[in-house]
């Protein structure tokens, strides 16, 4: 990265408009992979703090004397906590800097993972996911916002990329962890390793990220333009577009995890191993396309390679759907699956680089917004896809199906195309 005319250019061939009155002196391009890996391990807060406790919830309900409908709160409460604390930490990262509030919020999730574990019934341990949910939102937006503040263009869209080789590997490696503590202790130790987790972030996000948002970029922390700033994001029409795109695909992303546990095992007879086995093929699937995307973004325009994303989930969604109501074999229905959940790889990195472009002064709001979105309609893959029932892979096939071609469509209807 070099100065130019008073105007910050990235090696990978994008401009920051951001960086304009920004003195170069406070702008570092993180080019090494320590980076990446603090950036990458604030973005897998999410699937980390959901998946690793999941297999043990049977015992958490026996341990704590409750329903299992209660113990299910516990992983509403924690989505619930992920938009709100999304909403929050955003725009106040903008106001006081990248760094303030990312340690606050590591130290949260810190914290509340201690709370959960000592929690002696399940509402503490509720309220306690809550809590944990505010700090990891807070690590995931500032995390994004922070890859906006550094680079711009096709720079933007490789760190993306590179970030996926983290965050990508952490819905593959959340079950086995979490299996593999609960064969040495209890559901307590998982929320033991999730407050490690937090700890060491804390630690290395203090000793080595820099405050990526100089102190004359900052903006006012007032709900008034806290709102404003909302409401210009959602009046612009790009942004709404990529971000929704993002969002309906999380939603097949979403079905597929809610639900392939039980299409798999139930309907196509695999056993524990063998599923886990699928799952981490599909989870490596998403890595190996994150980082062909980012070997190839700059010779490709992100919008291209965005579109052959979102086309490959519609193609790989229709497959799943067409596999399930001819009731074909398992093998013809993984072909498509994998297609599918793959290309989560290519679109989330070139979809986030595109919404977050045209904001650099409000990034952390943008952040906010994109976040909130992917999970808001993320969320609601998982109450549609039980309204069909367990006994056919059909109700998973119609949601990842339909979320994709919408997604598709959504893209191709509210984004435009600029020239850079």
């Amino acid at each position: 990265m070099f100065v130019v005319t008073g105007r910050i250019w990235s090696t990978g061939g994008g401009v920051s408009t951001a960086a304009v009155t920004a003195p170069a002196k406070t702008r570092r391009t993180p080019g090494t992979l320590r980076y990446a890996l603090i950036l990458g391990g604030l973005s897998a807060f999410a699937p980390l703090s959901i998946d690793m406790y999941l297999p043990a919830l049977p015992r958490m309900a026996d341990d704590l004397h409750s329903s299992a409908p209660t113990l299910q709160l516990t992983l509403t409460a924690f989505i619930i906590g992920l938009a709100l604390g999304q909403l929050i930490a955003g725009p106040l990262s903008d106001s006081l800097g990248r760094r303030r509030p990312l340690l606050a919020g590591l130290v949260l999730y810190a914290v509340a993972s201690v709370l959960c574990a000592v929690s002696p019934t399940a509402e503490l341990l509720i309220a306690g996911r809550s809590v944990q949910a505010l700090g990891a939102a807070a690590g995931m937006v500032i995390a994004r916002a922070c890859v906006r503040d550094l680079f711009a263009g096709t720079a933007m869209t490789k760190f993306f990329s590179m970030l996926m080789l983290v965050s990508g590997l952490a819905p593959i490696l959340a079950p086995v962890i979490g299996g593999q503590v609960l064969r040495l202790t209890s559901w307590r130790g998982v929320f033991v390793v999730l407050a490690v987790f937090g700890a060491v972030l804390l630690v290395a996000a203090a000793l080595v990220m820099p405050e990526t948002l100089p102190a004359d970029r900052r903006r006012p922390a007032r709900i008034g333009s806290t709102l404003r700033g909302y409401g210009v994001l959602l009046r612009d029409r790009s942004f709404v577009g990529y971000a929704l795109s993002a969002g309906l695909m999380f939603a097949g992303l979403f079905a597929y995890i809610s639900a392939s546990s039980f299409v798999l095992q139930d309907v196509y007879g695999l056993s524990p191993q063998e599923y886990s086995l699928v799952f981490g093929a599909n989870g490596l699937g998403i890595v190996i396309a994150g980082q062909v995307n980012g070997r190839i973004v700059g010779r490709v325009r992100e919008r291209t390679l965005l579109t052959v994303g979102l086309s490959a989930s519609a193609a790989g969604g229709a497959g799943v759907l067409a596999a399930a109501l001819a009731g074909l074999p398992l093998g013809v229905l993984l072909a498509p699956l994998l297609v599918m959940v793959s290309s989560i790889g290519l679109v989330m990195p070139n979809a986030s680089s595109l919404a977050l472009a045209e904001h650099p002064h409000n990034a952390g709001a943008a952040s906010a917004l994109l976040g909130v979105m992917q999970f808001a309609v993320g969320g609601l893959a998982t109450p549609l896809v039980s309204i069909g029932g367990e006994a056919s892979a059909v109700p998973m096939g119609v949601v990842m199906a339909a979320s994709a071609v919408v997604a598709l469509v959504v893209f191709g209807t509210l984004t435009r195309q600029r020239t850079r």
